[in-house]
């Protein structure tokens, strides 16, 4: 008779972790195939696939990305010769400069009050710049490094720096060929391809890629808000963000009087990636909000018309968490000395 019932509780209970367990794999198909509608995408689990996306043309080389690195950090591309790209996108800080408005030539903050976006999955952006003026990180290289208020250098200055550094003018022979023009669009495309590279999936991706325990129950029910309530219209694709959108939509935005930016000529702005959100503080187009909860609400308020509740927004931050990435591992390169006909900084 006992073990009858023994018997019994055992089926009863194995029925149980059955149908949990059912449950669960009902629910976490039912939150993928929403995700999928509102056209979220992964980073693919694969490096095989990873490259076809970030190199589609197959012109990625181990050469080309580690003289694209050196040239990332490399000052003397700046006027001043103390200003980087990696200055405004560093890479040790979540691929932004943890300041509200970007600092560049002559220690001069952005005359718009526009803040440095993350350059960490940056090749997976419709558009680059605020304003979308850009569609390719090789075009978008060459913006910052002439814009007075940031590197202030003229074409001909960035082109005789680096060909007046007998290593760069190797480099480039040993990375694209002997006869190459080492021209202006040259070295900003070299700079674009290794900036390809800084690509950093999440558990978010190992979810999405098949991991159903990637993520546990308030990120989940995080992801499903993220959903719900509209934000993935703005923020999907891979980046989560990187498109022309219009802003504001339903409210004016709280400080839109912060900077002269508003929006291309139709009023659109470039969805900011959500990726590493957590690192890349302060937030919206001139970093007014330095709060990860306090941009959810203004998001809500100025895009979607909705109040999000305290629980909502502490589930939304637990989702939004989920997509901080793993960084490829980067070393501060060595820079080539320069020559005796390298132009000397200028802080003019």
């Amino acid at each position: 008779m006992i073990k009858t019932k023994l018997i019994g509780m055992s089926l009863l209970l194995s029925s149980v972790l059955f149908a949990s367990n059912t449950t669960s794999l009902n629910t976490d198909e039912a939150l993928l195939t929403k995700v999928k509608k509102a056209g979220i995408k992964s980073i693919p689990k694969s490096q095989t696939e990873i490259n076809k996306l970030i190199d589609p043309n197959g012109i990625i080389s181990e050469a080309k990305v580690n003289l694209g690195k050196q040239l990332y950090f490399e000052p003397r591309l700046s006027k001043s010769g103390i200003i980087s790209c990696n200055t405004c996108h560093n890479l040790g800080l979540g691929g932004a400069d943890g300041v509200a408005a970007a600092v560049g030539h002559k220690w001069m903050a952005n005359p718009s009050h526009l803040n440095s976006p993350t350059v960490y999955n940056a090749v997976f952006y419709d558009s680059q710049f605020w304003d979308g003026r850009s569609h390719s990180l090789e075009h978008q290289a060459q913006g910052p490094m002439q814009a007075e208020p940031e590197m202030a250098s003229p074409q001909e200055l960035v082109i005789k720096r680096i060909n007046s550094i007998p290593e760069y003018v190797d480099a480039f022979k040993n990375a694209y060929d002997k006869n190459v023009s080492i021209d202006f669009e040259t070295i900003t495309a070299t700079i674009g391809l290794f900036e390809r590279t800084l690509v950093t999936p999440s558990k978010f991706d190992d979810y999405l890629n098949g991991d159903k325990n990637a993520l546990n129950k308030e990120e989940k029910e995080g992801l499903h808000l993220f959903v719900d309530k509209g934000c993935a219209t703005c923020h999907n694709g891979i980046a989560l963000g990187g498109k022309m959108m219009p802003f504001p939509i339903v409210k004016p935005y709280k400080f839109a009087d912060l900077g002269d930016f508003k929006g291309d000529k139709n009023g659109m702005v470039k969805v900011p990636t959500l990726r590493n959100i957590t690192e890349t503080a302060p937030y919206f187009h001139n970093g007014a909000i330095w709060s990860l909860a306090d941009s959810i609400k203004e998001m809500g308020s100025t895009q979607l018309g909705i109040e999000f509740s305290e629980a909502e927004t502490k589930k939304l931050i637990s989702f939004l968490k989920t997509l901080k990435g793993r960084k490829p591992e980067i070393t501060y390169p060595q820079l080539p000395e320069s020559s005796a006909s390298t132009p000397k900084p200028d802080f003019n």
